[in-house]
């Protein structure tokens, strides 16, 4: 590791932490809290008002629309895994490995911090319910919503694609990020704050340490020669 590298990580790691202790502890007041409030009042009070906004959150809160945003993610790392050679598809299948490795690590830290934070649909009274609106088995509250874990599953992927495959590849993935984060928000379920601050402090923190140490090349190393090339070898058509 470059001291270059090091000096990147320790300054991603300072505006990781600097910008959870921003918003910690969630108390009821300062900047951040107002902001969370005021996105939740704008669409809580939207669903009350546009009947075709209220189901439009609605579907996009339906649990099986969760496998949308996977679906995504999948076709942009697709669309460069279909011209790899068989070795190139190899590596990108053990960088797949990696990415989910990856996860579970943060997914570790995630559970480390000292948060259990309910949603705002929770925490305030009288508000709309998308479920109750609409009557579909929606998602629109938790009892523990920080930090956003669909948005910090679409940072890591992002991050990856950013190291392995360039700006590009993460201009595509932030808008799949950006996009798919929003229902829950939308919705209720989350904060603005469980991902604006809960994702991005946890993935800077987390994948500076993956992504900018050699951690990720040599995992990825490691397991390329245990993976079957063969499996990424086309079968020859019989004569």
């Amino acid at each position: 590791m470059t001291a270059k590298a090091l000096v990147k990580i320790i300054l991603l790691n300072i505006l990781g932490i600097a910008l959870f202790f921003s918003w910690y502890p969630p108390e009821t007041q300062g900047f951040w809290f107002q902001l969370d409030k005021s996105v939740f009042y704008f669409f809580n009070n939207l669903l009350s008002e546009n009947k075709a906004f209220m189901y439009l959150v609605a579907f996009v809160n339906l649990r099986a629309f969760d496998s949308v945003a996977f679906i995504f993610m999948l076709l942009i790392f697709y669309s460069y895994y279909r011209h790899c050679n068989a070795q190139g598809k190899r590596r990108m299948f053990c960088i797949g490995i990696a990415m989910l490795a990856s996860a579970v690590i943060a997914k570790q830290c995630d559970m480390e911090i000292p948060v259990e934070r309910p949603s705002p649909t929770v925490f305030f009274d009288n508000v709309n319910l998308v479920s109750q609106l609409s009557g579909w088995p929606t998602k629109d509250r938790s009892g523990d919503s920080f930090p956003g874990d669909h948005g910090m599953m679409l940072l890591i992927f992002s991050a990856y694609m950013l190291k392995y495959f360039g700006r590009a590849a993460f201009g595509k993935c932030l808008a799949v990020f950006v996009v798919f984060s929003l229902p829950r928000i939308m919705g209720g379920a989350h904060w603005l704050t469980d991902v604006a601050v809960g994702s991005v402090s946890i993935v800077l923190v987390v994948l500076s340490w993956l992504l900018l140490t050699p951690a990720s090349d040599k995992f990825i190393g490691w397991l390329e020669p245990k993976v079957p090339l063969k499996i990424f070898t086309p079968s020859e058509r019989k004569k």
